[in-house]
């Protein structure tokens, strides 16, 4: 039996790494400039910490943003938890990293997006700004990692 090397995973891993580390910066010495964070996550990953109402409301994703207000920000190694504020209401919540589908940064047009294999894959052709990462199917269902077009979130 031969052996084959993941690339998908490793480049999943790696991808996750670098949103930690950008995380891990931020809880240290604040957002600079004008960086801000889109972070798409499934809000029906077993690990997902949220309030009743927001899963009630998000019942498959969700799209949070940090940028203006945020507090409590604590990364740890298998996510990070952060306090948002919805509508004048604090909330709490966690995501580990597995459960991000999105992470953009669009103050520097940076993205990255995690798609699983069940997906269609009629929208995996790049764009001018879009390229594909190193991905296969392993029978696994596990994920394919592609980097996200910034088109969907320019104004």
């Amino acid at each position: 039996m031969s052996r084959m090397i993941d690339y998908g995973n490793l480049m999943h891993r790696a991808m996750r790494g670098l949103i930690r580390d950008v995380l891990l910066d931020v809880q240290a010495n604040g957002l600079p400039g004008q960086h801000h964070f889109f972070i798409t996550f499934d809000t029906m990953h077993p690990e997902v910490e949220i309030a009743d109402w927001l899963s009630d409301r998000y019942p498959d994703e969700m799209t949070i943003v940090m940028q203006h207000w945020y507090d409590n920000l604590d990364v740890g190694e298998d996510g990070f938890a952060v306090t948002l504020n919805f509508g004048d209401n604090p909330e709490p919540l966690f995501v580990p990293f597995h459960a991000i589908r999105t992470f953009v940064d669009p103050s520097v047009e940076f993205g990255l997006t995690f798609r699983s294999q069940d997906e269609d894959l009629e929208d995996d052709a790049p764009g001018p700004e879009e390229a594909d990462a190193p991905g296969e199917e392993d029978g696994e269902g596990r994920t394919e990692a592609d980097v996200v077009s910034l088109d969907s979130f320019r104004k």
